[in-house]
């Protein structure tokens, strides 16, 4: 029995691949948030976002040489072409904003508070769906974003901690999570659909375009004062934090292969539930009812869309099959009519 093909093992070891996929995706992903809160601190306390963030991506950067020259994890050998990198700029400006305002918002709003914040995703995805590829959404579609919009209202207005500028990152990181999505599919031929060679030039090009947002912020005075350099700690929570972003390819990549795309999406919804209740337990931050109800909103009508748009998908797809096997069978049904004529 193949180890590459899930659906040929025992059903008992299906179902530890399925739980240890599962697991490790829910400990690496909640790892790295809370990770990332504790590096970038909260919106009373100094910190340095920009080089936490080019941090992270100079980890990622170091650990595809590494696994490429070691031939680890199915990374291809270390290579960077100038043609490629200078075409996959346009996509690394949206991946280094994306990052940029992803934690950003996490600095400024509270860990139960964040998938509010960035819940706007999924409206952006249907914009940009409209407007740049000319597709519509159904009814049922719009149902559930609109199901979103009011959690994200309702939970802005209810949070006891609300920061205006956290929601203005947040939203921002939802516009720049849809763009990027959309970009990635339009330059993943320029990398031979190879998901490591995008991330490889994706952080390399970061790596860069962070410098300016470095130097130009004034984080080079504060690191220069600040206490966390001289200690060990900090770095070396800054190279876990790293490290977690790049297992988040595996986690997720892992989690897919044993369940599907669909389950992935609906893991990921449910693992947000429970990083909100975690955040909750850990921080003990106020909350209302009504601000519970909106984190419930959110991740129910994410869900719901997910669902919406998977069942949309299948039809669409069985329906094409079905146009395709009908194309085959209309020159079998032709032959066989001349013959009877013949005959």
């Amino acid at each position: 029995m193949s180890a590459d093909n899930p659906s040929a093992q025992p059903l008992s070891r299906q179902m530890s691949n399925i739980a240890m996929a599962v697991s490790f995706y829910w400990v690496i992903s909640i790892s790295m948030v809370f990770a990332n809160k504790t590096l970038l601190g909260s919106q009373d306390r100094s910190s340095a976002p920009f080089f936490v963030t080019w941090s992270q991506c100079a980890v990622t950067v170091l650990f595809c040489f590494v696994a490429g020259k070691l031939r680890l994890a199915s990374v291809p050998p270390f290579e960077i072409r100038p043609d490629i990198l200078k075409q996959m700029l346009s996509l690394s400006i949206i991946f280094t904003s994306m990052i940029v305002f992803n934690n950003l918002c996490l600095k400024y709003v509270e860990v139960s508070f964040y998938q509010v914040a960035r819940s706007l995703t999924i409206v952006f995805n249907v914009i940009f769906d409209y407007v740049i590829l000319g597709q519509t959404t159904s009814f049922k579609a719009m149902v559930c974003c609109a199901f979103v919009v009011s959690g994200f209202a309702l939970g802005n207005v209810e949070e006891m901690r609300w920061s205006f500028v956290g929601v203005i990152f947040g939203v921002a990181s939802s516009f720049f999570v849809a763009m990027n999505s959309i970009f990635v599919k339009k330059k993943f031929v320029l990398v031979d659909n190879n998901p490591w060679k995008i991330t490889l030039y994706n952080n390399l090009n970061a790596s860069f375009l962070f410098l300016p947002l470095i130097l130009f912020s004034g984080e080079l005075n504060y690191l220069a004062s600040s206490p966390d350099l001289r200690n060990p700690s900090y770095w070396g929570l800054l190279l876990l934090s790293g490290l977690l972003g790049v297992s988040i390819s595996f986690a997720t990549a892992a989690q897919i292969k044993y369940t599907s795309p669909l389950s992935h999406n609906v893991s990921a919804t449910a693992k947000a539930a429970a990083q909100t209740i975690i955040a909750l337990m850990v921080y003990r931050n106020p909350i209302s009812a009504l601000g519970f109800l909106a984190v419930l909103l959110v991740l129910s009508a994410s869900l719901a869309y997910t669902l919406v748009r998977r069942s949309e998908m299948k039809k669409k797809a069985e329906q094409e099959n079905n146009a395709k096997l009908d194309s085959l069978k209309e020159p079998l049904n032709t032959s066989q009519d001349m013959r009877a004529e013949k005959a």
